[in-house]
């Protein structure tokens, strides 16, 4: 029995850490999955058009397989690497070669990294970070060229779904509202040292010049609620009690800010539930679950809400989308569907901020009126009292931070 446990446990050990001919164990629980076909390193560098004047970015670089043929190809090579046995290792490799002046190892999580300028990425990730590290390069400035990545199989498809196809989703749309995604090859788990359990895919990411300007919080609300279930037609989401109900708070509030109507804020404010369509859902996730499980609510609203929901279903039958489905519609389609929102009044972004604003902009104009009245006092009972400097320093960083809120709320 003793000698069956130690031969299980070794078993494990050899699954988790992979021996290399150098001495380095790879692990796969850190996504450590080496590229080992120069074949293929050779195809990556070629498809991925790298310039002799390109200063490239390496994510994971490894033992350096692809961060060799870089070097050769272009000016400068810059490698983010977090594990410091790679380091070691990759600086140990290039030491003393006609390239190592060429080349840049900085040793950190890349998510935590700031990232400096590079013309193109070329990179084989670790699977866990796909997400994540897709959108930290869509957002780094100034913008490079392309990044060529290779990805999980799945992850990749559906970076380059079009409209009805099965692997569409709410990561398809926002990734092409920043750039454009294609297709390079595909590579199977063998060609990688230890292999992974999937097959993998090497993608061309070019951001859009210029940019598509959208508010980032409202499109994400507006995509959340149009992918809760994508084969389902627009109108049968957005007759959903609870996408009305959010909707409609997200209203009011906006015409309390516009309007000063203190009597709708204290309504709203007593009602308000965020339960729905909340921050749980992780940008590559979307829900593909069966449709038959949502159900569409009509009744039970108020008059007001029914007035609202009208508002909001006529929104879609002026574009034409009540019949449509979010799982076929274009990035153009779901531009124009918000535009339509806004242009009505209605908006899908968080309100939990704007309730905050609110808030705090009452109390700000409280506590001016407080202060006013007690610095009177004060001056009329000749009292020299350190208290009044107290809250007029109060007042001031109270308003230094209420601005800052609003530039973040409407930026």
């Amino acid at each position: 029995m003793a000698g069956g446990k130690v031969k299980k446990e070794k078993g494990k050990l050899q699954q988790q850490h992979v021996p290399y001919q150098g001495g380095i164990s790879f692990q796969k629980s850190k996504g450590q999955h080496i590229l080992k076909n120069p074949l293929l390193v050779d195809s990556i560098v070629q498809k991925a058009g790298v310039k002799t004047t390109d200063v490239i970015l390496e994510i994971g670089p490894g033992t350096g397989n692809l961060t060799k043929k870089l070097l050769e190809a272009g000016k400068k090579v810059i490698t983010v690497e977090i594990d410091p046995r790679m380091v070691l290792e990759l600086q140990r490799r290039f030491q003393g070669t006609p390239h190592s002046n060429r080349l840049t190892v900085i040793q950190g999580d890349v998510l935590k990294t700031e990232l400096p300028y590079f013309d193109i990425c070329v990179a084989n990730i670790p699977y866990q970070i796909s997400s994540p590290l897709t959108f930290k390069l869509l957002n780094h400035q100034p913008a490079f060229r392309a990044a060529i990545i290779m990805f999980q199989r799945e992850f990749a498809m559906r970076l380059v779904a079009q409209p009805g196809d099965k692997f569409y989703c709410r990561l398809t749309v926002n990734t092409q509202l920043h750039a454009r995604v294609f297709h390079l090859l595909k590579v199977g788990r063998n060609n990688f040292r230890p292999p992974p359990k999937v097959d993998s895919s090497v993608v061309r990411i070019e951001p859009r010049k210029p940019r598509i300007e959208v508010k980032q919080k409202e499109w994400d609300g507006f995509l959340r609620i149009c992918f809760n279930r994508k084969n389902k037609t627009l109108g049968s989401i957005f007759r959903q009690k609870s996408v009305i109900s959010l909707l409609e708070k997200n209203y009011r509030i906006v015409r309390a800010l516009e309007l000063g109507q203190e009597d709708s804020l204290e309504e709203v404010d007593a009602k308000m539930d965020f339960s729905s369509f909340g921050d749980n859902q992780g940008m590559e996730m979307d829900d593909d679950g069966d449709d038959d499980e949502m159900e569409v609510e009509d009744g039970g609203g108020d008059e007001v809400q029914s007035e609202f929901k009208d508002k909001v279903l006529g929104v879609l039958k002026e574009g034409d989308f009540e019949e449509k489905r979010s799982s076929k519609l274009t990035l153009q389609e779901f531009l124009y569907l918000l535009s339509l929102f806004n242009k009505a009044g209605i908006h899908f972004s968080d309100s939990r901020s704007s309730t905050f604003l609110i808030v705090s902009t009452l109390f700000f104009i409280i506590s001016i009126i407080v202060t006013c009245q007690f610095s009177k006092r004060v001056v009329l009972d000749k009292q020299r009292n350190l208290t009044i400097y107290a809250l007029y320093f109060l007042q001031l960083l109270h308003g230094c931070i209420l601005i800052y809120i609003i530039y973040c709320r409407f930026d």
